[in-house]
């Protein structure tokens, strides 16, 4: 058996603790904080285990499927998971020898299963064989197509095709087909294949992009510019609090699609801005860098246990929250139920709803496995929280609505159908380029809308909509 400070054991534990139902990454902020011994190669390969098991599980079961003599639903979740740790590592983890991803994980299990573990996977070894010596691990199977010629039932159905190639749950890729249409639904779901980097927001209150930049360097992380923002900067992971700068407040976490949401706001000094569902609150800490520490950000949340979490980032950046003149402020406050005495009074209105989350599921795979009844229920919040949050907008003020997702009915149509019932709102259009030498797409909105996709703008799935209301422009 595996030793327990093994990172595969530790991936193995954490895998089962994901099944029992926690959160991926608390499971392995969990494990990984209760061996602070581990090297950062070991908490590397660990967190890979972890993230890519869950990622590629709809992949990895129907291998096993095919290569075991047992049925699937028979497996023992012990087995299971040490099956799918074993398979992934030999797929995708071209720096693992077979040897090591074969052996490790029949060391997972008890003995009286291990030569079934074994067998199975070595039963991978001789599929892969079959692909012939000019299909390079690395360039197997990576299109649907592909999957369709290899295995005859997955042929004349694309959307089960593109399930298995890319990971992702048949019911999902249906909606993304509908969606985006077949060839582009492919190239989002490739996109979410893709680990995302760490992107930081700088905070120009304290530093400049190009100080931090070389402080992070300095410190031997590999730090490049956003695509579109001189204040985002990306790196390929670690520890975030570890890294120069955090202590001192010159950063915060923040995806590129997100700060690209806050520049869309265009907040500005002395201006009175609202951030309708703000936990935790990085949105509205851009606002406030933005508007150089100078008005007024109000932050509303629907759960008063989370308020610390924008109280605490404010004070860490610098930014005025406290004191007889205070800059952001927060309050528990159902965005359903906006406060009498604001309305009419923001100059900007952030409404960033409650949404199913389905275009982070690069940075968050396990949300591919939602049930997706679940999120059924979204659309109707937002179109009400929407309803009520445009009433703070002053005359010729801004709102701009936005989600973590690519679904139509929780964009789109949520804001077609606001504009329809409010003509004194019409859709105010932004654009934003690529920085020079980004090979991204130029983001152009179009009705004042805007998807941010992943294979386009190498962003987490976003969506953004900016509106303005009739009346006197209050710039």
């Amino acid at each position: 058996m595996s030793t327990p400070t093994d990172p595969r054991a530790l991936a193995f534990k954490t895998l089962l603790a994901v099944s029992g139902g926690q959160y991926g990454n608390l499971a392995v902020d969990t494990v990984l904080s209760r061996h602070p011994g581990l090297s950062p190669a070991d908490k590397g390969l660990c967190t890979t285990l972890v993230y890519g098991a869950i990622e590629r599980q709809t992949t990895l079961d129907f291998l096993i499927s095919r290569l075991s003599s047992r049925p699937l639903g028979s497996l023992d979740g012990g087995v299971l998971t040490a099956l799918r740790l074993g398979l992934f590592q030999l797929i995708y983890l071209d720096r693992v020898p077979d040897h090591a991803a074969i052996n490790e994980s029949v060391g997972l299990v008890p003995a009286k299963v291990s030569g079934f573990v074994n067998a199975v996977l070595r039963s991978y070894l001789r599929f892969e064989a079959s692909l012939g010596p000019g299909a390079p691990r690395e360039n197997a199977l990576t299109t649907p197509d592909a999957w369709s010629a290899r295995f005859p039932e997955l042929k004349d159905d694309h959307n089960r095709a593109a399930s298995v190639c890319f990971g992702i749950p048949e019911p999902l890729c249906r909606l993304y087909t509908d969606a985006f249409g077949p060839g582009k639904a492919d190239a989002v779901m490739a996109g979410f294949c893709r680990r995302p980097p760490l992107s930081l927001r700088v905070n120009t209150l304290r530093t400049t992009p190009d100080r931090l930049a070389a402080a992070l360097a300095s410190a031997g992380a590999a730090v490049r510019p956003g695509s579109y923002l001189p204040t985002a900067l990306c790196l390929d992971g670690g520890s975030v609090t570890d890294l120069p700068g955090f202590a001192s407040g010159d950063f915060f976490v923040q995806d590129e699609a997100s700060q690209l949401c806050v520049r869309a706001l265009d907040a500005r000094p002395g201006m009175t801005v609202v951030d309708t569902c703000a936990c935790p609150g990085s949105k509205s800490f851009g606002a406030a860098i933005d508007m150089n520490n100078q008005g007024r950000v109000l932050c509303f949340d629907l759960h008063e246990s989370k308020l610390s979490l924008i109280r605490k980032g404010a004070a860490r950046l610098g930014i005025t929250a406290d004191g007889p003149s205070p800059v952001l402020t927060a309050a528990a406050r159902d965005a359903r139920k906006p406060d009498p005495a604001l309305l009419g009074k923001a100059d900007r209105v952030l409404c960033d709803v409650p949404c199913s989350g389905l275009g982070v599921i690069a940075k968050k795979p396990e949300i591919r496995h939602k049930d997706l009844s679940e999120s059924a229920r979204l659309p109707a919040i937002q179109r009400e929280i929407l309803e009520e949050s445009a009433g703070y907008v002053r005359d010729g003020g801004v709102l701009v609505y936005s989600t973590c997702t690519l679904l139509p009915a929780e964009n789109q149509d949520v804001v077609t159908d606001f504009l329809a019932s409010h003509p004194e709102f019409v859709p105010y259009d932004f654009a934003f380029d690529p920085q020079p030498g980004c090979l991204v797409r130029p983001i152009r909105s179009q009705n004042g809308m805007a998807a941010l996709t992943p294979d386009d703008c190498g962003t987490d799935g976003f969506f953004i909509a900016r509106v303005r209301k009739a009346g006197t422009v209050h710039d």
